[in-house]
């Protein structure tokens, strides 16, 4: 009589971490370093910080004591109002709408290799704001904004391919036709706008420069799907974007697959950028400066995805709180706020560059 006994499976040893890496199951490995994750950490404090001063500074702001029971649901009377219909829908979108911006950013600069890659400098937000300001003042019952945007931006992004002769590969072309692609659509939107629909061009004069006034729970969830839905994408392809940033020769010799990832890249950046002007309207300069921010906390290599994305909400809810409570310019759109912030942060850069003798 034999005795036949089972095999017994091998004993599976757990992963070790390698030194700098955050290991999840058996199969991904996440690059993680100190500097990224104490940024990280700082900017969520202080982007935690911006939110609680909107929900409470102000004539009309809650008692920090009542906020827990209004972010759980339990508020009731004015604090019910101005959470639910004026200060929480805001916040919410200019949490969704400057990390938005902020990734798309990072996606361009990232694919384009150039500082000035963004959706600002290039087009993207241009076309997408006049797709958006045609949609809503020419076809306000045919076509949603949210569709116009996306039109818009996928136009100025064809013309803008177009016009390089090289698609996105040479830098300086891509700036040179992105900034003519701009114009046009800033001229296009101003058209719509003050010349086809002059009796509605006060209500739209706010959304042309970008404000997150009178913004909705249904904007809040338009932007936040999109960016969750970009988010798993833009992770699985941040790796090969950063090979990528070594030219394309050394990426494809390392199997990065450049072309695909850039591709996957832009169309990314596109959505992201698209959904952030149909809520908001074109915002500018938080996709060109959150980026490069980012990269100067942590003075590390590749696209800082997550950090650039944290710091376009931070940059935007702290031009918003700034729109909400300086009493000198009431009303103003955040759009001029954050064209303020770009415009002072390009000056740095300037002063810098010529302090080092670059210019």
């Amino acid at each position: 009589m034999t005795v036949t006994t089972e095999p017994t499976a091998p004993v599976r040893k757990p992963v070790k971490a390698p030194r700098g890496y955050l290991v999840v199951g058996r199969t991904v490995a996440v690059p993680m370093r100190r500097a990224s994750v104490l940024a990280g950490a700082g900017l969520f404090v202080l982007l935690l910080a911006a939110a609680v001063a909107t929900l409470t500074w102000g004539r009309l702001g809650l008692d920090l004591a009542d906020l827990p029971a209004a972010l759980l649901g339990d508020a009731q009377g004015k604090d019910r109002f101005v959470f639910n219909r004026l200060r929480g829908p805001r916040l919410t979108v200019a949490i969704g709408v400057g990390a938005a911006l902020g990734l798309s950013g990072a996606l361009f600069q990232s694919v384009t290799r150039n500082p000035l890659g963004s959706p600002d400098v290039i087009g993207l937000s241009a076309g997408a704001g006049a797709g958006a300001a045609i949609c809503a003042l020419m076809f306000p019952d045919t076509i949603p904004v949210a569709l116009g945007a996306l039109i818009g931006a996928v136009a100025a992004m064809a013309l803008v391919h177009v016009s390089t002769g090289t698609g996105f590969r040479n830098p300086a072309r891509l700036v040179i036709a992105g900034i003519g692609v701009a114009a046009m659509g800033a001229a296009v939107t101003q058209y719509v706008v003050y010349a086809l629909e002059r009796d509605k061009a006060s209500v739209l004069t706010a959304y042309v420069n970008g404000s997150l006034t009178a913004r909705s729970w249904t904007d809040a969830t338009t932007i936040w799907l999109v960016l969750l839905a970009a988010a798993p994408l833009t992770a699985l392809i941040s790796r090969r974007l950063g090979i990528g940033e070594m030219g394309d020769d050394i990426s494809e010799g390392l199997g990065a697959e450049p072309r695909k990832a850039k591709t996957l890249a832009v169309i990314l950046a596109v959505a992201l950028s698209a959904a952030a002007v149909s809520v908001s309207g074109p915002i500018a300069f938080i996709a060109l400066t959150a980026p490069q921010i980012a990269k100067r906390l942590t003075r590390g290599s590749g696209p800082q995805l997550l950090l650039s994305g944290l710091t376009g909400g931070l940059l935007l809810v702290a031009a918003d709180l700034c729109a909400q409570q300086l009493p000198l310019f009431e009303d103003l759109p955040v759009g001029i706020y954050t064209m303020a912030i770009g415009g002072a942060y390009l000056g740095y850069l300037l002063i810098r560059e010529w302090r080092r003798g670059v210019l």
